[in-house]
């Protein structure tokens, strides 16, 4: 009577095994992107949503579905660390960005150039590259939490008016400080939230994906 229930364990055990296998190779699968394009209106995202929801384009353009998709943005009434879920978070390569929220904002992240890639998989434009598309989108501190006035109107500005927090993908600046080597918070946008304004300091209008879910 013992073989048979041995059996069944048996079974059991593989199944299990192989589903946690299954499981954790579906773990690793993008949930990290940056944005290859931007809007092409500057800061004007149409707000957090149409953030969201150029996020979730790309990322289904690039084949990735079953994600709920949020741009790393702050807005004047809520922070970028509370919207982008608890993580671990992988590029398109498979590559380990952070376990949490906590270590996304520490020194222990793994954004750099060579990770911080495109929903295509593809690197982006650093300092000393032309054009350098550097500076991404946040209005947020290092922490994750949000500079109200610094988010462009909540991603509704596009002209010379308003200013937006920034952050190095590369993680390069014009020295070795803190906020230039910062992937999150460098420097504000300089002359307004329009396309030409951040292509002035080294941007594109582009900014970073987190799968919440």
């Amino acid at each position: 009577m013992r073989r048979p229930t041995l059996l069944a364990a048996t079974v059991i055990a593989a199944a299990l095994a192989a589903t946690a296998g299954v499981a954790l190779s579906q773990d690793k699968t993008m949930s990290f992107f940056v944005t290859s394009v931007g809007s092409g209106k500057g800061a004007d995202l149409g707000g957090l949503k149409g953030a969201d929801a150029h996020c979730a384009s790309l990322a289904e353009a690039a084949g990735v579905t079953g994600k709920t998709w949020h741009a790393y943005l702050s807005s004047s009434t809520e922070d970028v660390r509370d919207r982008i879920g608890k993580g671990p978070w992988f590029n398109a390569k498979g590559e380990k960005i952070a376990d949490d929220v906590a270590s996304l904002h520490s020194d222990a992240n793994g954004i750099s150039k060579k990770t911080a890639l495109t929903e295509k998989g593809e690197t982006i434009n650093g300092r000393g590259d032309t054009p350098n598309r550097h500076d991404m989108l946040t209005g947020s501190k290092p922490d994750g939490t949000r500079i109200a006035d610094q988010t462009c109107g909540d991603w509704t500005m596009s002209g010379a008016e308003g200013v937006a927090m920034m952050g190095h993908h590369d993680r390069t600046g014009l020295d070795d400080s803190a906020a230039a080597k910062s992937w999150n918070s460098s420097h504000a946008s300089r002359g307004g939230c329009s396309q030409e304004a951040l292509k002035g300091t080294g941007g594109d209008g582009l900014f970073y994906c987190f799968a919440a879910e």
